[in-house]
């Protein structure tokens, strides 16, 4: 008895020591009516915001404190559009036959911590090997350091389609890929390609129902979908509590997508207004990605970079993307934030603030679709994209204040994810 009475109170005076950090904060971005509030001290404890007080408050003389009196603090940022497992460049192609699942491994993790780095404590992975999932796991134990991650591993398709990962292969390469390597072309193979999704250990489905960019295939924009495969892909996402995004550039496919029941269009370049309309009556969110638009348009340029059937298509897709999504705004269809990080090098991510501001979409309203509308997005609206009591201690800081100077966005010089400080300068 006198040993576990020992024991006892050896814990509880561990608990009684455990530190709390106290982040005295100049000013703070309240992201639900994206105004600024001065001088409180964020109160830290564990993985999660104990409390939020007025002034700058100092606790006992174990816990910490952090001098953040000079930064504006923001919520860490969550992108529902990356790729972790590639960034583009020319050998992106033949990376595909040189590269074993290892050396994905590898370079994925250097690109999850610069995205980290960059304020973005959250992403949504859409699309690679299944490496994507292999690397949640790993940030989750803490092998290496990232955001968090919602991966759809494998991204779906059609024979051909963007994402069949046989294109552009010589004839004897090629085989005949199907549910399990995420080729659909059935209504029977949509129901499958979901169950191995899930069997895999995937968060969310993605399917690319219209023709993509950096895809060796001729069409850019052309549905790939019937509207039987896409319902029956959402309809089994949805017995198995994910949720899916589609990939889509021309407005057809984006409206069977739409009436098949997604939950977000990706990109959304060719929309038009009747389908703008339709994302509304739906509740569909877009996620402009204009940041990936902007640079296959000016990387198309460059001879050689892509091959020619992907440099035609980029220099169409490039130019008209940030007026869509302009015109998407002012409509009032509802949008999250994504920028398609891995057409663009990671942890540039935040300069996707920038375009949005350029195409009419006020600071407030990206840094809320950077954070709340996406955290609701993912099913996490009590746990993300505030800086609140009881939500996870996601926390970022920058040198001026974001709603005046959004440059200032592109150069986090604090990062904090679930309680444990990543970056300070």
């Amino acid at each position: 008895m006198k040993k576990l009475a020992l024991i006892i109170s050896l814990f509880s005076l561990t608990i009684l020591s455990a530190q709390d950090l106290y982040l005295h904060c100049g000013n703070i971005v309240d992201t639900a009516s994206g105004k600024l509030v001065k001088e409180k001290t964020i109160v830290v404890s564990g993985n999660k915001i104990k409390s939020i007080q007025n002034g700058y408050v100092a606790g006992s003389a174990t816990d910490i404190v952090i001098d953040l009196k000079d930064k504006t603090i923001l919520p860490g940022f969550i992108d529902m559009h990356v790729h972790l497992e590639s960034q583009f460049d020319p050998q992106v192609y033949i990376k595909r036959f040189t590269n074993n699942e290892a050396d994905v491994a590898f370079e994925s993790a250097v690109h999850a911590k610069s995205t980290l780095m960059a304020g973005f404590t959250t992403v949504r992975d859409l699309g690679g090997t299944g490496v994507n999932i292999a690397l949640r796991k790993a940030i989750n134990k803490g092998f290496v350091p990232g955001p968090r991650v919602f991966t759809s591993g494998k991204a779906l398709a059609t024979t051909g389609g963007h994402a069949d990962p046989s294109n552009g292969m010589k004839n004897d390469l090629m085989g005949d890929p199907g549910p399990k390597e995420g080729v659909v072309n059935s209504v029977e193979d949509g129901k499958k390609a979901v169950r191995q999704r899930y069997k895999n250990g995937a968060d969310v489905i993605k399917i690319t129902a219209t023709g993509g960019v950096l895809s060796v295939a001729k069409s850019g924009h052309n549905p790939q979908f019937t509207l039987e495969e896409i319902q029956s892909i959402t309809s089994t996402a949805k017995n198995y509590g994910m949720s899916v995004a589609a990939h889509a550039h021309g407005d057809e496919g984006m409206k069977l997508a739409i009436i098949g029941g997604v939950q977000t269009i990706e990109h959304g370049s060719f929309m038009s207004e009747e389908t703008m309309d339709l994302m509304i009556k739906h509740n569909c969110y877009l996620i402009p990605t204009i940041s990936a638009g902007k640079q296959v348009a000016e990387k198309a340029k460059q001879p050689g970079f892509f091959p020619p059937v992907v440099a035609r298509k980029a220099l169409e897709i490039g130019p008209i993307h940030q007026e869509t999504m302009a015109k998407a705004y002012k409509k009032g269809v509802p949008m999250g934030f994504g920028t398609d990080a891995g057409v663009f090098p990671h942890g540039m991510n935040a300069v996707e603030f920038g375009y949005l501001v350029e195409a009419g979409i006020p600071i407030k309203e990206s840094l809320k679709a950077a954070t709340i509308t996406n955290a609701r997005l993912l099913g996490m609206s009590s746990e993300l994209g505030q800086v609140k009591e009881g939500f996870f201690a996601d926390i970022i800081a920058v040198d001026q204040n974001p709603l005046s100077e959004v440059k200032t966005l592109e150069n986090v010089s604090f990062v904090m994810k679930d309680g444990v400080i990543y970056k300070q300068q």
